[in-house]
């Protein structure tokens, strides 16, 4: 994909987030397993909904709010994710038109040697405002900007709030190379846990500041396992927000004519095994070999369900991945000879996408390990991905015991 954008986020916050927490323990065993252990978070109940809006996702993050206090801070970050997905959304939209004005490459390239669009540059500045005015942001990261910048002021230094605090990762728009040919694109969102021990001293100069600031930028080097949110918008023949808080996943869709995202999905649960895969195929000679002879074995009619597989790519992860929770299957960006650690970004692609999928009773693997137990070494570090189907993706976790 063309643009893999990250944003980080410090957001202040007044208390903790354990009424998310998830207990993920690690396990040393070949099958990957969702944990099981009793989740703490209480999921809202809807007696009465109103017929003409039904849920809409104010309503739904107040009522998860007034059943878990202590994630109150969590309601007003999806209050912004809310608003900045609704403006990509009509960007996206109108970004074909002749008198728009994100036509086009911005004429310069992102610290990863990739040429910007110019509806890059723009989604990225909005997600900036939209969060910004919360009031909770302190500190942001991009590709676009290597270094945090302090958006509080007007002084590109770095500004870290008082009290606790999360950290959001974003990819606004996935997929953008994907735009003029009308293909669905989305927006990727991720939160964390803020480590307290960050920390930047006011009085620090230069040097000292730098390594101050490389610091707390390395509290985004957290594997998914310390999510406590994530989200992801796509933009296609409706506008769509799918989110977890750690205890299900749920999915609402932008109805126009109100402005609001409305609840049409809850509690979404993937099908335990399907007969659809989602890869880009023209790879698979260079795939590893148990990826290659189970793919085989699915196209044949041969696999553990004895069924023939087809196939369904778009090559955009958002559109894959929302077309694999609802109707099952597996989509997979594995490594290959030429990208030995495949081409999504695990920090805000491969961990968000994977607890989405988690939550909705799938798996999500490298194929040796499970993806929400890395730990990234670098902001932009790529893995393997495989997710879907928990009885299909498992089929695949077999192979590369077996070959081991």
């Amino acid at each position: 994909m063309k643009l893999n954008l990250l944003t980080v986020l410090l957001v202040s916050s007044t208390s903790t987030v354990s009424a998310f927490s998830v207990s993920r323990p690690f396990r040393s065993s070949t099958a990957l397993h969702v944990a099981s252990a009793p989740q703490k978070t209480k999921a809202p109940v809807f007696d009465e909904v109103c017929e003409t809006t039904g849920v809409t996702l104010k309503r739904f993050m107040s009522e998860v709010a007034m059943l878990n206090p202590d994630i109150t801070e969590l309601t007003v970050l999806f209050g912004a994710i809310e608003t900045a997905c609704k403006a990509i959304s009509n960007l996206v939209k109108r970004s074909q038109l002749p008198s728009s004005e994100t036509l086009g490459y911005q004429g310069e390239v992102n610290v990863q040697g990739e040429d910007q669009k110019k509806l890059d540059v723009i989604t990225n500045d909005l997600l900036k405002r939209a969060l910004r005015f919360t009031g909770r942001l302190g500190v942001l990261a991009s590709e676009e900007e290597d270094v945090p910048v302090d958006l509080s002021g007007a002084n590109k230094g770095v500004l870290i709030d008082e009290g606790e605090r999360y950290v959001a990762v974003f990819d606004p728009l996935d997929g953008s190379s994907n735009v003029d040919a009308g293909i669905p694109t989305g927006t990727i969102i991720g939160i964390y846990e803020h480590d307290e021990n960050c920390a930047i001293d006011p009085n620090c100069v230069d040097e000292d500041c730098s390594e101050q600031e490389a610091q707390c930028l390395a509290n985004t080097l957290q594997p998914g396992t310390n999510l406590v949110a994530a989200a992801y918008c796509l933009y296609s023949s409706s506008t769509f927000l799918v989110l977890t808080l750690g205890s299900g996943t749920y999915g609402f869709t932008l109805d126009e004519n109100l402005g609001e995202f409305v609840l049409s999905h809850p509690d979404i649960k993937i099908p335990e095994e399907s007969s659809i895969i989602s890869f880009n195929e023209a790879n698979t000679p260079n795939w590893d070999t148990p990826l290659q002879e189970t793919v085989a074995k699915w196209k044949a009619g041969k696999g553990k369900s004895g069924k023939k597989f087809s196939s369904r790519y778009i090559g955009s992860m958002v559109g894959d991945v929302h077309r694999t929770l609802l109707y099952g299957g597996v989509f997979g960006y594995p490594g290959d000879k030429k990208n030995p650690n495949g081409k999504l970004r695990l920090l805000y692609e491969g961990a968000p996408m994977s607890f989405i999928v988690e939550q909705a009773g799938g798996l999500s693997t490298t194929g040796k390990e499970r993806v929400m137990e890395i730990s990234p070494e670098v902001v932009h570090q790529r893995v393997p991905v495989i997710m879907g189907s928990k009885n299909d993706v498992q089929e695949v976790i077999d192979a590369y015991a077996a070959a081991q």
